[in-house]
């Protein structure tokens, strides 16, 4: 996954307080890897370095939406911890939590207005 940002130091230093690491070895001052999990990496792609990589205008992710990032979580609580970390690290709850018995989520933007949705589905309930 690729996404614009304003500013790679700031963007690096809101998820970092999220508890996000980030692979040096594809991160420079154009663009930072960031590890999601072992699996998922998201690259961090400073607007003009992104443009290069597409034909048609970025979105301004404060006025439109064009993806909405859904993360799983392992906890309720985590799912929480991680959307106050959000907020104290410059970004906005989107709305609040919402609470379907099964299934737990709540949301956060980030610097750059992009959505995160962050999801905890219990396995064991019954639906």
């Amino acid at each position: 996954m690729n996404l614009p940002v304003k500013d790679v130091a700031k963007t690096k230093a809101f998820f970092s307080a999220l508890g996000f690491s980030f692979e040096p070895k594809f991160s420079n001052d154009d663009a930072v890897c960031m590890i999601v999990a072992d699996d998922i990496y998201v690259m961090l792609l400073v607007e003009k370095f992104f443009q290069s990589f597409i034909s048609k205008e970025i979105s301004d992710a404060k006025k439109t939406t064009e993806v909405l990032l859904c993360l799983s979580c392992s906890s309720r609580a985590e799912v929480d911890e991680l959307v106050a970390k959000a907020v104290a690290a410059g970004g906005r709850v989107l709305r609040e939590p919402q609470d379907m018995g099964f299934m737990y989520g709540h949301s956060f933007e980030d610097l750059d207005g992009h959505i995160w949705e962050l999801m905890y589905m219990d396995p064991n309930a019954s639906m």
